[in-house]
């Protein structure tokens, strides 16, 4: 989000730190999520294709639109979601069923 709203301070943040305690988290979450969905509520369809402009993970000048942005974190998830489970396996762990239609779907007979 700070890419997107082009927060000068962006470039030096950190996807690693700083390290949240497990207590924290779906707070943590949550205020990242409410982050998004308030701009997601004021943004248009047109706005959401008008590139933005960012430093990078390399100091370098980037472009990409918000939508982009938005569906590359969603998607990114998912590869770290498949991560865990096969992490777990290996330990000899079988996970949870997590497909989201698993939690939304219903038996009828």
């Amino acid at each position: 989000m700070a890419r997107v709203k082009q927060d000068p301070d962006s470039a030096p943040m950190s996807w690693r730190e700083p390290i949240y305690l497990f207590a924290q988290l779906q707070q943590e979450w949550n205020k990242s999520l409410l982050l998004w969905i308030e701009y997601l509520t004021f943004q248009s369809d047109e706005d959401l294709e008008k590139e933005v402009t960012f430093i990078g993970f390399d100091s370098g000048q980037w472009a990409a639109k918000p939508k982009d942005i938005a569906l590359q974190l969603n998607y990114h998830s998912i590869y770290h979601r498949a991560q865990i489970q096969t992490l777990m396996r290996a330990q000899g762990i079988d996970p949870d069923f997590v497909d989201y239609i698993a939690s939304k779907y219903r038996k009828l007979s």
